[in-house]
């Protein structure tokens, strides 16, 4: 900065705060903190925690990230766990966005639900059946959530839906990735969940009776992702002219069967997660 100008290192820590609050996490935790000591400061800010996208970083002991983790932090061990106990403290009660890598378990989960009160943003890994049946139990605590991704369906969908459409009146936006969204899943999304404004079923089996049916059930959504499916075709007539209210329709892809010849009703989740 030219001499007279005001220099960073000088600048109010609530400004800083605001400043950084654009930046990722790894430059919050191994960048930002080690310039000077405002800038420490103000990196701890609970403003630049809002944000946990966590699946930005790698976590693997060999990464950069963790080898300088631990050098500038002078930690011997660095783990998953400890960063995400770092990250919720530092929110300081207001996170309202956490994305959880593979790496996440149930205890982070919980962790989570008893410190981030206020997430609106929840984006899953793939859930083991044991840790499905907690789910419901710590979604009913996120009174505020909004949106909720799922990296495939978990078996008790019918439940969280209900528990979704019970305790968290702002829900909105729902993603369900590489599944297979049947008959009662599709009457659970209708019945519990019908004022979705958008709803991302990329890459799962949907037969075009139950995407008829969803089409007809939630009459607020503004956005429908359904690329890249089975069990329709994209080019369907009946499929356009039910989705043509909808401002974001997408259907590229989708198609009555897939190269092996599998409809819908014709395979369970497992095959398609190898899709």
């Amino acid at each position: 900065m030219a001499d007279g100008g005001r220099k960073w290192e000088g600048m109010d820590v609530d400004c800083l705060s605001i400043i950084f609050s654009k930046l990722s996490l790894d430059d919050l935790t191994v960048s930002i903190p080690f310039v000077c000591r405002s800038w420490s400061a103000a990196a701890c800010d609970p403003l630049c925690w809002k944000f946990l996208n966590l699946r930005s970083l790698n976590f693997m002991p060999w990464s950069s990230f963790a080898r300088r983790f631990t050098d500038q932090n002078s930690v011997s061990r660095f783990s998953f766990a400890g960063f995400m106990k770092l990250a919720v403290r530092r929110s300081g009660g207001v996170a309202t966005e956490l994305q959880l890598p593979e790496l996440g378990s149930m205890e982070d989960l919980i962790l989570a639900s008893n410190k981030c009160p206020r997430l609106r943003t929840l984006i899953l890994p793939k859930l083991t059946s044991d840790n499905e049946a907690e789910i419901p139990n710590l979604l009913s605590k996120w009174k505020n959530l909004h949106h909720l991704q799922f990296e495939s369906k978990p078996s008790n969908f019918s439940h969280l839906a209900s528990v979704i459409s019970q305790n968290c009146k702002d829900f909105k936006e729902l993603s369900i990735q590489s599944s297979s969204i049947k008959k009662e899943d599709a009457s659970a999304i209708i019945k519990d969940l019908p004022k979705l404004r958008s709803l991302d079923l990329n890459r799962c089996f949907l037969s075009k009776e139950d995407l008829l049916m969803i089409l007809e059930g939630c009459r607020e959504l503004d956005r429908l992702n359904v690329k890249d499916c089975i069990g329709f075709e994209a080019e369907d007539e009946e499929v356009i002219r039910k989705g043509c209210r909808i401002r974001v329709l997408e259907l590229e892809g989708s198609k009555m069967e897939d190269e092996r010849g599998y409809e819908t009703d014709e395979c369970d989740d497992q095959y398609v997660h190898v899709i």
